[in-house]
């Protein structure tokens, strides 16, 4: 089962990092152009709101929520998916390694057990390129949970820059 990344990122964790950091600045960014202009809207419209400013501010609490809900959608199947994948990885190298070390007790001639133990330390170091591996998938979660917040914020700011 291979891991989707974000569009566009490579496998340097540095560059994955790198470009969840331009995201989440640009979703900041953003959210402080949208929270002047409805705050400036809010203060202008003062007690009698017109339809327009009344429609706006309820879309403000409505998007909010719909973002958030899909952000914990997003980050919520990614953690199933990697849970999922993590339980099969850590089962399968539980028996290979559980296999290698009998092998490797049940060696009759110092070949055999030069040969077994390097197979074990193969095991072993494949299990750490794995662990490594899953390590790098903490970026992927950051990224699948900003990307509905990122692109509310980034949409508003770009609909509400034309008025």
């Amino acid at each position: 089962m291979t891991q989707r990344r974000p569009r566009g990122l490579s496998a340097d964790p540095m560059l994955q990092w790198t470009n969840l950091a331009v995201r989440t600045i640009e979703m900041m960014m953003a959210s402080a152009q949208v929270i002047g202009h409805r705050t400036t809207r809010m203060a202008g419209a003062g007690f009698a709101p017109s339809a327009k400013d009344q429609e706006e501010f309820a879309l403000m609490g409505q998007e909010k929520f719909e973002a958030a809900a899909e952000s914990a959608q997003a980050m919520t199947m990614h953690l199933m998916k990697l849970n999922q994948r993590l339980w099969e990885q850590t089962s399968a190298r539980m028996v290979e390694g559980t296999t290698a070390m009998l092998s490797l007790a049940g060696s009759q001639t110092l070949g055999q057990s030069v040969e077994r133990q390097a197979g074990l330390f193969n095991l072993v170091s494949e299990s750490a390129q794995s662990m490594s591996k899953l390590a790098g998938s903490g970026v992927t979660l950051a990224h699948r949970g900003l990307r509905p917040i990122h692109a509310k914020a980034t949409a508003n700011a770009r609909r509400l820059g034309k008025r």
